[in-house]
């Protein structure tokens, strides 16, 4: 092979790998990326999100099903780093697969809302009306509370709902860049927090798609449509 056309496989190979980079991270089956988070009080700390990937689960599917999530970020003002973790696994008896809504820290607690992804979760998780989940850390862990324990002021969904679809994935988020991903979400629950529960309110079956806010709606409300 001469100098020639082994500097030209070396360029063809770099342009390769430059071209697919998210899209390599999206077969091996994991996506990631970070993404800025707004407060209530104004301040932004950075999330980076991870999903670990399974198989399509149909023919015709664009987009793998997610095996699990995690979300990392640090306490702002300090250096102590805090994880959330949650799986997707509808077969396992034990309550899972909840859908990030918010993320925000009041007096210096973290505290999170999420949503059951499905009706096999949402039935796991006790039919909750409004349909979330809220936990709150207590410095050791997450720990699930109520309603009435998530503090008022936090309202606005602030994360990417659901994760973006593997082939337009960037690798950072502003949170206006957030917000531009979360436009399509009509359905108001996912939009704010509501306190009052809704009339009627049944999940719908799990959306296979990466956009998370479709799997739960709102079946009286005319928002809820797509």
């Amino acid at each position: 092979m001469n100098h020639e056309h082994f500097l030209l496989r070396v360029f063809k190979t770099i342009g390769l790998t430059l071209t697919l980079g998210v899209s390599m991270s999206a077969c091996a089956a994991t996506m990631s990326w970070k993404e800025e988070v707004r407060l209530h009080d104004g301040r932004v700390i950075v999330a980076e999100r991870f999903y670990n990937l399974g198989g399509y689960p149909t023919i015709d599917s664009r987009e793998r099903k997610s095996l699990d999530q995690t979300v990392i970020f640090t306490l702002p003002g300090s250096s102590n780093k805090i994880t959330w973790k949650m799986g997707f696994r509808d077969s396992e008896p034990e309550p899972n697969s909840l859908n990030l809504l918010l993320l925000d820290v009041v007096n210096g607690t973290p505290y999170i809302a999420t949503y059951p992804a499905g009706v096999i979760a949402y039935n796991k998780w006790g039919s909750p009306n409004p349909p979330y989940i809220f936990f709150k850390h207590d410095s050791t862990a997450w720990r699930r509370i109520s309603l009435e324990e998530f503090p008022e002021e936090l309202i606005k969904t602030n994360v990417i709902v659901g994760r973006p679809p593997a082939k337009l994935l960037k690798s950072f988020y502003t949170f206006e860049e957030v917000e531009k991903q979360n436009y399509d979400i009509s359905t108001k629950e996912y939009k704010t927090i509501l306190r009052t529960p809704l009339d009627h309110w049944k999940p719908r079956p799990e959306h296979k798609g990466p956009k998370a806010p479709h799997p739960i709606a709102s079946p009286n409300t005319t928002d809820g449509k797509k």
